[in-house]
């Protein structure tokens, strides 16, 4: 995806857990931080404390979605990802993409990878990998800030 096309449709998930949501009930009102992992990825397990920090510190400004990309049959094993999502505390809806929909959609290679929306929907920042965490709170915050100077 590059910068400022618009999110994509939540479709195509093989399960929803936690809760489901769709584009219209996520954009329009507040941005929001869709982020990608895995069952079998090191570095989204390492992350997720911090995923969820986040998710926690911005609840009522910041939507939060997580995405399920399996990277191998075993990724599959949907016992496997509700166990996963319990342990690493992870209680934002979860979209689990078995059959990659959402990841071609999103253009996305990468676990973790991280992508940030404006309130109207338009991508304004992505970034992958483990590392980051203060530059992608940087990118939220400054998008929160346009939304507050907009209003």
């Amino acid at each position: 995806m590059k910068l400022r096309q618009p999110m994509p449709e939540l479709t195509g998930a093989t399960e929803w857990l936690n809760s489901e949501v769709s584009k219209e009930q996520l954009v329009g009102e507040r941005p929001t931080l869709i982020h990608f992992w895995s069952v079998s990825c090191y570095l989204c397990k390492e992350a997720m404390p911090q995923v969820n920090q986040f998710r926690d510190q911005y609840k009522d400004k910041l939507n939060v979605v997580a995405v399920h990309m399996p990277r191998s049959e075993e990724d599959l094993n949907i016992e496997e990802i509700k166990k996963s999502a319990a342990e690493h505390g992870i209680s934002q809806p979860i979209f689990v993409d078995s059959e990659h929909k959402l990841t071609e959609a999103f253009e996305n290679q990468y676990v973790p990878a991280y992508y940030v929306f404006d309130k109207e929907g338009n991508l304004r920042h992505f970034q992958a990998g483990g590392s980051g965490m203060k530059m992608l709170e940087k990118r939220v915050n400054r998008v929160l800030e346009e939304l507050e100077k907009a209003e």
